[in-house]
This record gives C-alpha cells, structure tokens and sequence, in this order.
C-alpha cells in the first residue's frame, strides 16, 4: 500500500471514531444536553453589619527614654530587665559626692542671709520709730533700702538651695511611669551627663496598648457617601477586633481612639488608633496585627464567597437562575461578613443565587435547581426531600462540553459529597 492510500485510510477511520462526539456536541436529534443539576438559595436582603478588615500595629501606651538630668559616674544599677517598675521607683545611682557639697555650701548661705534679716529688719523699725528725733529721711531710706536686699539675699540663696538639693536627687534616676524597663545600655562606672542623647534604658507601658489601623483615604470618602445617602446606618462607637500573627483571634475589644487627621502622601492611607487592654501582655509595641472594625449596618444581601468569583477584569461575579437557564450577574460588594459577601446591588429579592454545581458551568447553560442551605461555615447542604432522602447532588457532572466551549467567566470548581449524605462544598 502506497504512503498516499495509508494516510486516506487512517484519516478516514479517524473520522468514523470522531463522527458521533460531534453529532453529539452539535446537539444532534435524541443528543440534547441533560439540565444541569444546582443548588440554590433564595436571595433576601437584611440589616447586615458592615465590618472592615485593616492592616495594623501595635504601638506602646506609653514609652520613655530615660536619660540622666545631671552629670556624673553610675555608681549602681538598681532594678532588674523584664521586671516591672512602678512610678518613682529607682533605675540608678550617680555619684552625689559634689551634690552633697555644693547642698551644704547654698545651706549655709541661706542660713547667713536668714540670719541677716532681723538685723536689718531692726534698723529699719528704728530708723522710722525716731524720724525727726535723732533719724533723718535718708537714713530711713537706706535701712528700707538694707532691709530689701537683705530679703532678695535671702530669696535668692533659698532658690539655690532648693536648685542644689533637686540636682542632688537627681543623682538617683527614677522610673516617670510604670512599666517594663529594658537591658541598661550603661555599666556600673561609665560617665553620663546631662546633654547626652543615648538613653541609659527604656520603660515601656503595655497595658493598655494602642493599635494604629491604615485605611485608604479612598474607603473613608465611600464611607462618608454611605452615611450620607443612608446606605450605612453606623454605630454608636466604633469597636474592633484583633487577629495576631500566629492566627488567633485576642479576646480584648478595642475602643476608637481617634482617627489621624493626615493622609500619607506615599501611601494614600491614614491611621486609625484604638486602645486595647493588654493585660497578659500578648501584644507587644512592633507587633503587626489584623484589625476587624464594626462601623454600622447596611442593607445588603448575604452572598456566600463560594458561590462567587472574579472575573478577569476583577469584577466579583455570580450565577443565578433565570428562566430555567444560568445567568451570569456581576455584583458589588462593599465588605465581607462571615465568609459572605456583603452585596449592595446585582441581585433582586427572590432571585435564585446558585451554590452549588458550578463545576464547568457556563452563562445560559440549562440548569434543574435544588433548594439548598449554606451553614456559618460556608458549606452547602441540599435541602432534604419529604420523605427524608437527601435528593442527587446538585454538582452532578454534566457531559463534557463540545470543543471550544470554555466555563464563563467567574464559574467556580467546588463540588458535592455523595448523595448519600448532604451534599458539602469543597
């Protein structure tokens, strides 16, 4: 057999085998597509709590650098790292050997002028007692005069001595807040001094901490839109919820501090403080966290995420039942809630919203729709016949589709458990 007869004769056997797939994907007469089996839910609109999920980080209630108020050599280290400290407690010693003297030099001017003062206090009585019988106008002059430089002498050598007795406690530094002081950055003989910029050690506050949550300057002009049309009915306060890094979620409720009145001009963000109580101090300064805050409650429908993707142009999307057929409806979402989407405009009351069988699922596929519910969870169970029996699944494969049919834009992948049991999602 020549190489041209061969090539005929396989082509034309390759044509008897591909004959009835095509007869079939061109819906030939008896080889129409089954429906394709769905659950779906009935779609109601509710007062949903309209929440936001922010970047944020731990920022300290209170942090101090500790630096020396006067010169001189440390002479003891008197607390221990990590323990905390209360307000005034002792961090160091200085050597007060100067202090004391210069407190004992301004002690005993003080106490020469204090001495001073009734003498000159006394000339002056006398002087003004015997005006006109044996004292002149300029001598009662000059007493007055004596008598108030020796109160200036008096007030001044007072101040010093009050000046020198505060650098002589100074010598002992003392913690401004209470908290936990860091390793001392300084050793038992170094030389410390007023002017310094280094601090001996830190003192940190950790309960109550602060949480500085970033926002778009663009979500915060959404906001104000929805409050003002009435779309969002905002709450009393504004609380909010933490998840560390690990995954957990912190037990302590945050309360709003205050919103930062600046917008980053490289980030287009600004910062929103709340104050967490810390008491088991799991939360540390640095410590980056996601926020959940509760700004109000919208009028919105549910829309469970798995029941809805985006499409290549980022729009979120979904199917629905619409005259026995899938259609597909693009939905506007302003926030999520409980592994729903919370959806403001797409979708009607009462329209069908499919949740399940969306494998290989196409805009204007027929579809035979099941009712079915979504647990908290996000899992899709069909609803149960009367009799009892949990009715096929609703993601029965359908036949493959004819070549060069492709799934619509935001079909998902999920499927369904065996019928003997209620069908989950994936």
């Amino acid at each position: 057999m020549s190489f041209p007869t061969f090539r005929a004769a396989v082509y034309t056997c390759f044509t008897l085998l591909l004959l009835p797939q095509a007869s079939l994907a061109q819906g030939a007469p008896g080889h129409e597509l089954p429906p394709q089996k769905v659950g779906v839910i009935s779609v109601k609109k509710e007062r949903v709590p309209q929440t936001f999920s922010l970047p944020g980080r731990a920022v300290a209630f209170q942090q101090v650098l500790v630096r020396p108020r006067v010169s001189g050599v440390v002479t003891d280290i008197l607390y221990q790292p990590g323990k905390m400290v209360k307000v005034g407690d002792p961090l160091f010693k200085l050597d007060d050997a100067s202090y004391v003297a210069t407190v004992a030099a301004d002690n005993a001017a003080f106490l020469s002028a204090e001495a001073n003062l009734p003498v000159k206090q006394a000339a002056f009585d006398r002087a003004k007692a015997l005006l006109g019988q044996g004292s002149t106008q300029v001598q009662l002059e000059a007493a007055q005069s004596d008598l108030a430089t020796a109160q200036a002498t008096l007030d001044s050598t007072k101040a010093a001595l009050d000046y020198s007795e505060k650098q002589l406690a100074w010598t002992t530094i003392t913690s401004p807040i209470e908290g936990f002081p860091e390793v001392a950055t300084v050793s038992v003989g170094d030389l410390v001094s007023a002017a310094q910029t280094n601090a001996m050690t830190t003192i940190t506050r950790l309960d109550p901490i602060y949480v500085d949550m970033l926002e778009t300057s663009a979500r915060l002009l959404q906001i104000r839109n929805e409050i003002d049309n009435g779309t969002l009915a905002p709450n009393q306060s504004v609380n909010a919820q933490l998840e560390l890094e690990d995954g957990q979620v912190y037990k302590g409720q945050g309360k709003l501090v205050a919103p930062s009145a600046i917008v980053s001009s490289s980030t287009g963000t600004f910062s929103v403080r709340f104050q967490f109580d810390n008491p088991k101090r799991m939360i540390l300064p640095g410590m980056f966290v996601q926020g959940t805050a509760d700004l109000g409650t919208t009028d919105a429908v549910l829309v469970p995420q798995r029941a809805a993707t985006r499409s290549s142009a980022g729009d979120l999307t979904a199917f629905i039942v619409k005259d026995g057929k899938a259609d597909l409806v693009t939905l506007s979402a302003v926030s999520s809630y409980n592994n729903n989407w919370v959806v403001t405009a797409g979708l009607n009351e009462g329209d069908q919203l499919i949740v399940d069988g969306l494998k290989m699922l196409s805009a204007g596929q027929a579809v035979a729709p099941e009712p079915a519910t979504v647990d908290a969870d996000g899992l899709v169970a069909l609803t149960q016949n009367a009799n009892g029996a949990a009715p096929a699944p609703a993601s029965t494969p359908a036949p493959a589709p004819t070549s060069g049919t492709a799934p619509a834009a935001g079909a998902s992948s999920g499927s369904s458990a065996p019928a003997a049991k209620p069908a989950a999602a994936e």
